[in-house]
């Protein structure tokens, strides 16, 4: 299973282009951090870097809400792909989203309304909080 999901924050403000097929991408970086303590106490903070990209209408919609240094958990597949440049073989890992959750801050502001409402269709995502559901899951219920 390739699944993942990540909680992190917008390094920089999401870009929005069309590929030549006409579909819509929205892509931008996140930034995972995660704090230890040292062989000597110290306690140190690492941070990774995430390349995600959201596609079609999904991600036209984001575009409207999402912003640097926005807290959100993402959730969705890795992709890699490989490429030469300069002679040299590369290869690139992004996120493939399915599904984004706007997480907030505890005490920040009421976030402004996009200039420009969202498509039709569109419902303004939600706080990410663990809910209850029918299924009978539960997050506690994970082996990890």
């Amino acid at each position: 299973m390739n699944r993942v999901i990540l909680i992190g924050r917008l390094g920089a403000d999401p870009e929005l282009k069309s590929i030549p097929s006409g579909e819509s991408l929205l892509k931008f970086s996140l930034a995972t951090s995660e704090s230890y303590k040292d062989k000597d106490g110290q306690r140190k903070e690492k941070t990774e870097w995430h390349r995600v990209n959201v596609w079609g209408k999904r991600g036209e919609a984001l575009a409207g809400f999402l912003r640097k240094g926005e807290r959100v958990a993402v959730e969705g597949s890795i992709r890699s792909s490989s490429y030469e440049k300069n002679g040299e073989k590369r290869t690139s890992v992004e996120i493939h989203a399915t599904d984004i959750e706007l997480l907030g801050d505890k005490g920040s502001a009421p976030r402004q309304e996009p200039a420009q409402a969202p498509r039709s269709g569109w419902v303004k995502p939600q706080p990410y909080a663990a809910q209850p559901d029918d299924s009978g899951s539960n997050f506690d219920d994970i082996p990890f």
